[in-house]
């Protein structure tokens, strides 16, 4: 399971939580503009926008979990079993794959207007990237810096909804989720008032208490919760420290330890990695499960008019600073 999460301060920021039990040796994968992307059914982009993102590569191939284009336009995809539906091929629509959707879009589109319009006649193709990569149940979210967006292919058609908090975690769906939210409208930033009764003398006995309500598992609905409720009280300074800081805690209020969601055969689903995407200056900035020291990969530092993928695996081991 999954978190995205958007955040501005003088710059605008686009990341998440990548939950899982298992890692596909992933890297931080920049695609040049003359890198040639190749479609099954839609026509190839032989030159594009550049972008940078976490990806696993296969046979020259970057199938990006979430990317930035240069433009400054953000997309990842999330886990969603049980409610992904995808058609067959529809002739007189743009039949795209999974796997291509996120460079499809990056690679053509400047900001959330023009995606909306590559959206109005697109299929979400239900098409493997192999034998041994099948079509996985995903919805995506697409931000760019004034706006965001949730693509959701379900069994009555593609749906895209405005999403004002520019969170994303799993299943339900969307339009549920925000709806879920109004279950916690009493929930505050603030110290905790008696409305419990006038007759009762009651005093807050922490601080802190205005939260009380608030989900505290790792669900994929309880983290909606929680995430949007830190990042929409999230405060920081406009300093590219303070904000990617305050971006990792973000996504840090909801991450997944190793031990608590067992799996079979022993498995435990954890957060592999958190991403940081500062947008506006092309800066892909990343933490392991292992390494929670900050990394970071500048997409400007490499030749964007190049045509070969550029890769950087990712620091696992932990990086620790000895002051004495």
């Amino acid at each position: 399971m999954c978190t995205a999460a958007t955040y501005k301060t003088k710059d605008h920021y686009f990341g998440r939580n990548l939950d899982l039990e298992y890692s596909y040796d992933e890297t931080v994968t920049v695609s040049p503009r003359n890198y040639p992307f190749h479609f099954r059914k839609v026509n190839d982009l032989m030159q594009h926008y550049a972008m940078v993102g976490m990806a696993y590569v296969v046979e020259d191939y970057p199938l990006y979990y979430d990317a930035t284009n240069e433009k400054g336009l953000s997309m990842a995809g999330l886990y969603f079993p049980g409610n992904a539906h995808y058609k067959p091929e529809v002739r007189e629509m743009n039949n795209v794959t999974t796997f291509e959707l996120i460079p499809w879009i990056l690679g053509q589109c400047r900001n959330i207007s023009e995606v909306r319009v590559l959206l109005e006649h697109i299929n979400i193709w239900n098409e493997n990237f192999s034998r041994e990569l099948p079509a996985m149940p995903l919805h995506w979210m697409v931000s760019d810096r004034e706006e965001s967006i949730v693509l959701e292919a379900v069994g009555d058609g593609l749906k895209i909804y405005d999403n004002p908090i520019g969170i994303l975690t799993n299943n339900p769906p969307f339009d549920f989720q925000m709806f879920h939210l109004s279950n916690y409208m009493n929930v505050s930033a603030g110290q905790a008032k008696n409305r419990f009764s006038e007759e009762l003398d009651l005093k807050a006995c922490s601080k802190g208490m205005g939260g009380l309500g608030l989900p505290g598992d790792l669900s994929s609905a309880s983290r909606f919760v929680k995430a949007a409720f830190t990042r929409l009280n999230s405060v920081s300074g406009d300093s590219e420290s303070e904000s990617i800081s305050q971006f990792f805690h973000i996504l840090g209020s909801v991450d997944q330890q190793r031990g608590c969601v067992r799996l079979e055969n022993q498995l435990y689903e954890i957060t592999v990695y958190s991403s940081c995407c500062n947008t506006d200056k092309g800066i892909y900035y990343y933490t392991t499960y292992e390494n929670s020291q900050i990394s970071g990969v500048d997409m400007y530092r490499e030749n964007l008019d190049g045509r070969q993928l550029i890769c950087y695996p990712l620091i696992q081991n932990q990086q620790i600073y000895m002051q004495n």
